[in-house]
């Protein structure tokens, strides 16, 4: 039987619309009383199963691997948690002109947040770059944001942050981090069968973020939040976040480049330094905001549709650079990847590319 595919004229990802019909969904139903319990605790579940098949997918021997490749993931990293942060703090002279305090508030949370794991990994591919770079580079954004997003909350959102402490490092690490590292541990039983059903486990990716996603909205039904934002409000929103995308995506390829990165190497920066990840910074904003989270976490889910849309016209547009079909070996002390046929970029946009969260 033929296999279903998104129309390849299609300008929207068919994640980007769930994630949008999510949304609606929340509005219209959104989950109250003893079934908003059930949907909170089953939520919190699934993100923590989300990084507990991030940690059986990981291979140890890429990580240590990626740890050779230091000045690559120095760059992300600090693309991820001090550019971006600086970006977001630049933009409180935005307020109250074209923004609101509380969307400014979900802005910074924005820029604070790790890099993401798989559509990080999947552009990269598709842009014929150093894939286990990407991977790694996801990877240890991920992990290094358990800690170091809180504690960017606490320093910059100050009061705003909705009441940063101990208890709530305690409760992202148990969250995110136990179940990684279980994933990790469980690998050698678990990661055959992984590698063996990718489009499945694929599914559970996306299904674990839009339950959540459902979860957050649903929330911010229940308290009336939503009437605090207007349409024009939201459209200053998007201009300001479409500005920051553009400078990191043209800062994360340039600077690279004047740091003496190779064209592949500097793929993998411009994919994994320029995008911020939905699947930890949903958990993340519930602990930090509480009630408020689905108003902190708008800015978040639209810089997240638009980093998807823009990133995959990057993509393709690397792969079909005529540098790209020059560069097969390995280029400035990195991992040789092998490029990805043009016939397969659009297979592995639609199976991998929207996984990211």
């Amino acid at each position: 039987m033929k296999r279903l595919q998104w129309p390849s004229w299609m300008p929207i990802d068919p994640y980007v619309l769930l994630l949008l019909g999510t949304v609606g969904l929340a509005a219209l139903l959104p989950a109250r009383g003893t079934g908003a319990e059930v949907a909170s605790g089953a939520s919190t579940a699934a993100i923590a199963f989300l990084f507990f098949l991030y940690g059986a997918r990981l291979s140890t021997r890429e990580a240590m691997e990626g740890f050779k490749h230091w000045r690559l993931h120095a760059t992300v990293l600090a693309c991820t948690f001090v550019v971006f942060p600086l970006l977001g703090l630049a933009a409180r002279g935005l307020v109250p002109v074209f923004l609101t305090h509380d969307l400014y508030t979900g802005l910074l949370f924005l820029t604070l947040v790790p890099s993401t794991v798989q559509s990080s990994i999947a552009f990269t591919s598709i842009a014929r770059g150093n894939v286990p770079a990407a991977i790694c580079a996801g990877s240890f954004s991920s992990l290094a944001g358990i800690v170091i997003t809180p504690l960017l909350a606490a320093a910059l959102l100050g009061g705003s942050g909705g009441g940063f402490s101990a208890d709530s490092l305690v409760k992202i690490v148990l969250q995110l981090l136990v179940p990684f590292l279980a994933g990790q541990l469980l690998r050698r039983w678990i990661g055959g069968f992984i590698a063996r059903h990718k489009r499945i486990i694929g599914y559970v990716d996306r299904g674990s973020i839009l339950f959540v996603v459902y979860t957050a909205f649903s929330e911010g039904m229940v308290h009336g939040i939503w009437h605090q934002v207007s349409p024009v409000r939201l459209g200053g929103l998007l201009v300001v976040e479409a500005a920051i995308l553009a400078v990191m995506l043209t800062l994360t390829w340039f600077g690279a480049k004047a740091l003496g990165f190779g064209r592949e190497d500097r793929i993998a920066i411009q994919f994994a330094g320029s995008k911020k990840s939905l699947a930890s910074g949903l958990p993340m904003a519930g602990v930090l905001f509480g009630a408020h989270a689905s108003l902190a976490v708008l800015p978040l889910m639209l810089f997240h549709q638009m980093q998807l849309m823009v990133c995959a016209v990057i993509a393709k547009r690397r792969a079909r650079d005529p540098e790209a079909a020059e560069t097969t070996a390995t280029e400035a002390g990195g991992t040789a990847t092998r490029p990805v046929r043009p016939g397969a970029q659009s297979r592995i946009a639609v199976d991998t590319g929207t996984r990211s969260a």
